[in-house]
């Protein structure tokens, strides 16, 4: 039977891809510190079980295709906290940021169109852009570099007639890097100047450990046409298993078409946007918690990963995760042999391989994804387990 070549283009997960390997090293007895995904540890604020428990319509009924006024005007309060005014039919709910993602590349790509993406990126932005028939155009960066990108020069690299959209996570995932306000308007500017959609993934945003200001592309009023912004509730408040999302976007005819995909998949769960608005009534003393924690969690990796000989990495200003170069020779071979022969004391660890974090080939090779979610002892342990594995590993091959 025939597969669409949409489907044959898109990559599995480099963050699940090695499941399989996890089952069976676990049911040989060994135990995986798990650093592949972005699955916070942190407990998801009571509002979200309460306000569940105290659901008592006697239908669970479909909720409007937009979304649920008590989520929209809750989402709506966040923004205007931090001095951005959207109103209501400017914000769409999802089901969850990737399916966010989804609806609006089918709504701004014809096949053959381009987006502009920094890479490493989040690997879903290939299946999102290729299953519209679009073309992620990266702009390269490197280890050395910090993995920064915005930058005017670089942009007018990636530039050509078939560009529709700039796209980027800030603060970043793979790279935790933040965009400095400069940075920002630079993008803003080029996107301006050139008719282009410029889609801020949002979604880290309160993950920040400078003393920088959460910042938004919705900030600038000139681009009020180009801006769209994507955000959720799963980093920000630990409740990844919610699937609520959004797309906040001022351009009317977009949102128009965007609600075509709305109307078409009917509706996102009832009970989910009742909960996930409760969630928005958590006060800053949450985020700022959450911040310190991570905070020591990426000072812990940061350190334990400059004490590896051989390891190139930067240190991330945000979101929990961080890129880093390692002295093996595909990372990929690597994460497989840490599952399949090698254990101390029964204990191995995973972590997200670089290769499927680019669009370039031949890029990533030797990088890996670290998502800092584990506690202290465990996250400590972890780390001790990858450069027992490194040195191990460049011993046998």
């Amino acid at each position: 039977m025939k597969i669409s070549q949409k489907a044959l283009e898109c990559n599995l997960s480099p963050m699940r891809k090695f499941h399989p390997y996890a089952v069976e090293a676990e049911n040989k007895g060994k135990t995986i510190y798990h650093l592949n995904i972005g699955q916070p540890d942190i407990e998801t604020p009571p509002n979200y079980y309460y306000a569940i428990h105290n659901f008592d319509n006697p239908v669970l009924a479909y909720a409007a295709s937009p979304g649920m006024p008590v989520l929209i005007q809750a989402i709506q309060h966040y923004y205007d906290k931090l001095g951005i005014h959207f109103e209501e039919d400017e914000i769409l709910i999802t089901t969850g940021g990737s399916e966010a993602l989804q609806m609006l590349m089918l709504s701004i790509l014809d096949p053959g169109d381009e987006v502009i993406i920094p890479e490493p990126f989040y690997p879903n932005y290939n299946t999102f852009v290729k299953s519209a028939g679009g073309v992620i155009h990266p702009i390269p960066t490197t280890p050395e570099g910090g993995y920064r990108y915005a930058f005017r020069k670089k942009l007018e690299d990636a530039y050509n007639e078939h560009t529709r959209a700039i796209m980027f996570t800030n603060p970043g995932n793979p790279t935790g890097v933040v965009l400095t306000p400069k940075e920002l308007r630079t993008i803003a500017d080029f996107a301006k100047e050139h008719d282009l959609y410029v889609i801020g993934d949002e979604v880290y945003r309160e993950f920040i450990y400078g003393a920088e200001d959460l910042a938004t592309i919705g900030q600038f009023d000139d681009i009020h046409d180009n801006a769209v912004i994507i955000d959720s509730v799963s980093k920000r408040f630990s409740a990844c298993g919610a699937r609520i999302g959004a797309i906040i976007t001022r351009n009317k005819e977009l949102r128009q078409n965007l609600l075509k995909f709305c109307q078409a998949r009917l509706s996102v769960a009832t009970l989910d946007q009742i909960a996930s608005a409760a969630l928005y009534k958590v006060g800053p003393e949450y985020f700022d918690a959450v911040r310190k924690e991570y905070k020591l969690r990426r000072d812990t990796c940061y350190k334990k990963l400059l004490e590896i000989p051989g390891v190139v990495v930067k240190e991330p200003q945000g979101a929990f995760y961080m890129m880093a170069a390692l002295p093996v020779d595909n990372a990929d071979t690597f994460q497989k042999w840490l599952l399949t022969d090698f254990d101390d004391n029964g204990d191995t660890v995973m972590f997200a391989p670089g290769e499927g974090f680019y669009a370039t080939p031949g890029k990533g090779l030797n990088e890996i994804r670290i998502a800092y979610v584990l506690k202290q002892d465990k996250l400590e342990r972890a780390m001790d387990l990858l450069a027992l594995g490194i040195k191990k590993y460049n011993e046998t091959h």
